[in-house]
């Protein structure tokens, strides 16, 4: 071999043994780096309600008469607490409409404890759409000047505030038809 090729390839071969121990030293660095990052805890999921997430309550989930969707995918979860006789926690995401004109949604955990993290809606719906007209926690009215949380905090606690007929609420003033016809006039276009 030439001379001037064994002194470049002299020159050469430490800083290449340098660069490539640098480089696998930072790819084992960032390697840690994305283990630790992927065992770090997840962000806590919310959801805050527009006007659009509230859709014709037939496009929803029927459950025992009134109507279940969950906006964050975890639909499947939220069935599964509404059928439990044990009862148990709504995920986050969820909506629970009995009539178009109502409706709660499960925020994020701590976001209300007095009404277990659920926020109540009074709707105006219409073929154009729906509009929320007041949202809160402990201070939303219905149209018949019902607090929707006085009403379902007193739902028994394995029941997160879900009101139905054995779950400790007190019983509604209109009966099954009346509701069953209000649900069906919901004037949302189906989608």
């Amino acid at each position: 071999m030439p001379h001037a090729i064994r002194r470049a390839l002299a020159t050469w071969a430490p800083a290449a043994v340098i660069a490539v121990a640098v480089t696998v030293g930072l790819g084992a660095c960032s390697g840690g780096e994305s283990a630790h990052r992927a065992a770090a805890p997840k962000p806590r999921q919310d959801f805050v309600a527009q006007a659009d997430d509230f859709r014709n309550v037939h496009t929803m989930t029927p459950v025992r008469g009134f109507f279940l969707d969950n906006r964050l995918g975890h639909l499947d979860e939220a069935v599964s607490v509404a059928n439990s006789p044990r009862g148990g926690t709504y995920p986050v995401g969820t909506i629970i409409q009995l009539v178009p004109q109502e409706a709660m949604v499960k925020r994020q955990k701590g976001f209300s404890p007095a009404t277990r993290d659920w926020e109540f809606f009074f709707l105006s719906v219409s073929a154009a759409g729906t509009t929320i007209e007041t949202r809160g926690t402990a201070d939303v009215v219905n149209r018949f000047g019902g607090n929707c949380a006085s009403c379902h905090q007193a739902a028994s606690a394995r029941f997160d505030g879900v009101c139905e007929q054995d779950h400790g609420c007190a019983p509604l003033p209109v009966g099954p038809d009346v509701l069953h016809a209000v649900q069906e006039s919901d004037p949302r276009p189906l989608q």
